[in-house]
């Protein structure tokens, strides 16, 4: 790697400091990294800001660290700061606090940071946003919003993922909330009896109620999603080495150029399985039975097998998001199509749980009554005198004193504050739009491209690569990515070195 090498990272949340950490583990001569974030949530991003520790991340300790073959990494962290006992220990699994965890990204960026320094690196952290690109011979320059223009090397695109949609038109409407993040701001003005409406089933809608109930909210509460399917629930974990579904195997039939259909890799699947002694048919049964069990039901089931030694859900839990990035874009486009329109949000639901501990609360709030959930929406209406008006699919119809949004797409969106960014790309046919969501990407180095050519100086992380990737939540997830992107600019500059040293003895 030359000296002058320069990388510019538009996006400091999560996925970037996956990236600094890699790159700061990473072999060779020191260069330029510049960060872009114009939000005040610096490392943290939208998920793990400063908010009320009600709110836990999703998984153990052990898939939440940010660096690579180091699992341990942030529960040393925990044990470190003597945090621990802030910790909610579920029948042997951790679940930390959110903003606890922003510390934790926090720290670990500015760790990297150091340790570039420390290696001669230079580092600048420019608190504004990217709102243009242009790709030029062997460069890429970022203008930003206050119209300052510079060149990198190479560009690492992690911009993140969007807020809820305004599906029904109600921003600025007195009682909706269209980000419900911080909670802690959010919900300050919400009255102790009021019926709050939650739109959508996600994890965000998971937060919100737990939120509510912690604040000791008494009125009634509605949460409305499509299909009515919260997330299931994460059961105990258990160690998992895959073998059939290991990555070298997916790759090695990338670099054949070799499509897949469906029932390769469903025999991958159940050969995996079968290894393990696991029952691949219970889990197509789990996704078949989501939309006809009732959902209290199937939270009381599921809180109950949190300790159940099949590994059935477990392997799907593990397969879908360390697999799918390899899987996904080997598939026959017929294939994605009905994985999208048929099992996208089954998947989700059973592949991002929650900690056992949220199932517990959501389903006491569910037998007291106060907790009500409706499949189906069809409109919500601002009401005359104040509040909304609600009506369900199933024809149910009631009023709300608030609405609060907390979709979660399954398909990767370009977040709003990135469009014009994204948008230059295109016109600059430097990057292209993937018709599943965010750009175009190659699959083993995380490029973006543009008429089926990689650009070896351009790259997307985390949500932006979703189209291509189809799984790439969770820290894990960026942390595979970062890895990928990190060899594939090491690996460019070293071969652009070469060509220029044997280049320079014929120009003399």
């Amino acid at each position: 790697m030359s000296p002058g090498i320069s990388i510019g990272v538009v996006g400091g949340g999560a996925a970037a400091v996956c990236l600094i950490d890699a790159l700061a583990r990473s072999e060779g001569d020191p260069g330029s990294l510049t960060v872009f974030e114009p939000s005040p949530h610096l490392w943290r991003g939208r998920a793990y800001q400063t908010d009320t520790e009600t709110l836990r991340v999703n998984a153990p300790p052990e898939d939440m660290s940010v660096r690579a073959a180091d699992p341990g990494h942030f529960a040393r962290w925990l044990r470190a700061r003597e945090r621990a006992a802030g910790v909610e220990r579920v029948r042997g699994a951790g679940f930390a606090p959110r903003p606890l965890y922003g510390a934790y990204l926090e720290e670990s960026a500015y760790a990297a940071l150091d340790a570039l320094r420390r290696r001669g690196w230079r580092v600048e952290i420019v608190g504004e946003a990217v709102t243009s690109a242009a790709r030029t011979p062997g460069q890429v320059l970022l203008r930003t919003g206050h119209g300052s223009s510079r060149a990198f090397g190479y560009v690492v695109l992690g911009v993140g993922g969007d807020s809820p949609g305004d599906v029904y038109g109600l921003g600025g409407v007195p009682g909706f909330v269209g980000d419900p993040y911080p909670l802690s701001a959010t919900l300050d003005g919400v009255g102790e009896d009021e019926h709050v409406a939650v739109l959508g089933g996600g994890l965000t809608a998971v937060d919100i109620l737990l939120s509510l109930a912690a604040r000791g909210h008494q009125g009634p509460v509605s949460l409305l999603s499509r299909r009515g399917v919260l997330p299931g629930v994460r059961q105990r974990p258990v160690p998992f080495v895959p073998r059939h579904l290991a990555r070298e195997h997916f790759r090695a039939a990338a670099r054949s150029r070799r499509e897949l259909g469906i029932e390769e890799v469903a025999a991958v699947l159940r050969a995996e399985f079968r290894e393990a002694g696991a029952d691949l048919d219970a889990v197509v049964e789990e996704i078949g039975r989501l939309d006809l069990e009732d959902p209290v039901d199937r939270l009381r089931r599921q809180i109950g097998e949190v300790d159940s030694p099949r590994l059935d859900l477990r392997l799907l839990q593990r397969a879908v998001p360390e697999s799918g990035p390899d899987v996904w874009p080997l598939l026959r486009e017929e294939d994605k199509a009905m994985v999208l329109r048929a099992h996208c949000h089954s998947l989700m639901s059973l592949c991002r749980p929650m900690p056992p501990d949220s199932a517990a609360v959501l389903l006491g709030l569910a037998e007291s009554g106060q907790l009500e959930m409706f499949s189906g929406l069809l409109d919500v209406l601002p009401a005359g005198g104040g509040g909304f008006e609600v009506l369900a699919a199933d024809g149910t119809r009631f009023r709300a004193d608030r609405v609060i949004s907390a979709g979660n797409a399954c398909q990767g969106r370009v977040p709003a504050g990135a469009l014009p960014l994204v948008t230059s790309l295109i016109r600059a046919r430097a990057a292209a739009r993937h018709p599943h969501g965010g750009l175009r990407l190659a699959r083993a180095t995380s490029r973006l491209t543009s008429d089926g050519r990689p650009d070896p100086r351009l790259y997307g992380l985390g949500d932006i690569a979703a189209g291509t990737l189809f799984f790439t939540f969770g820290i894990a997830s960026l942390v595979a990515r970062s890895q990928d992107i990190v060899t594939a600019i090491l690996e460019h500059s070293a071969t652009v070195d070469a060509v220029r040293a044997q280049a320079a003895p014929l120009a003399a």
